[in-house]
């Protein structure tokens, strides 16, 4: 299981999407300077234990002009290589030192985590206690094959696809990414689907999809 280190980081992850998230194409906008707030999500571990993996969703705006966003990340000790694009930024980790953060849908690791979340192989961990699953998540796929390769990424007005093969029939996947994140049933045929909570502005808590699987 991943540790969570309760210290500090400089800049903070919300100070990165802040500069960040009006860079993206499904970024709607709101008056003013982006203020994200955190609303949510969950961890996933990477089984080597090198990377951190966080799909986080942030609030930006108040009130019913508020959208929510899901921003999965993925945190390293050294640069991706080939992957200085999808860089969020970097931050000092009180403990750990410097941590490049990286825009998950491009990380081979996450992709990889997402897919066996899917397939039932691997099980969603709280966003900020060691050791605890979170069971609000949930998460279905009949796999067709034991893991997934990234081959490529593609942008979309409210969503990223990440295209996969799944391994031993290199089967074609894609893997939805919902940037935004609307309340309530994705209709969307899909051979799986992830759902899970975050927290609106006054509070409340809303629900759901956070990933899609689609065939082809």
């Amino acid at each position: 299981m991943a540790v969570i280190h309760h210290t500090t980081m400089q800049p903070t992850k919300l100070e990165l999407l802040a500069s960040w998230l009006p860079t993206r194409a499904w970024y709607t906008g709101v008056a003013g300077e982006p203020r994200p707030a955190k609303a949510g999500g969950f961890r996933l571990d990477d089984p080597a234990g090198e990377v951190g993996i966080e799909f986080m969703a942030v609030t930006d705006g108040t009130g019913p002009d508020a959208v929510a966003y899901l921003v999965p990340m993925t945190y390293r000790g050294a640069p991706l290589e080939g992957a200085g694009h999808a860089l969020i930024g970097t931050s000092e980790h009180g403990v750990l030192g410097t941590r490049w953060i990286y825009d998950g849908a491009h990380d081979p690791v996450l992709v990889a985590q997402l897919y066996a979340l899917l397939a039932g192989r691997a099980e969603a961990q709280h966003q900020s206690v060691d050791d605890t699953a979170d069971p609000t998540v949930a998460a279905s796929l009949a796999p067709a094959g034991t893991g997934a390769e990234l081959v490529r990424v593609t942008e979309g007005p409210d969503h990223t696809d990440v295209e996969v093969r799944e391994t031993d029939t290199a089967a074609p996947l894609t893997l939805r990414l919902r940037r935004v994140l609307r309340p309530g049933a994705d209709g969307a045929p899909a051979r799986g689907r992830v759902t899970a909570e975050w927290r609106l502005p006054d509070g409340t808590a809303a629900r759901g999809t956070y990933a899609v699987a689609l065939a082809g």
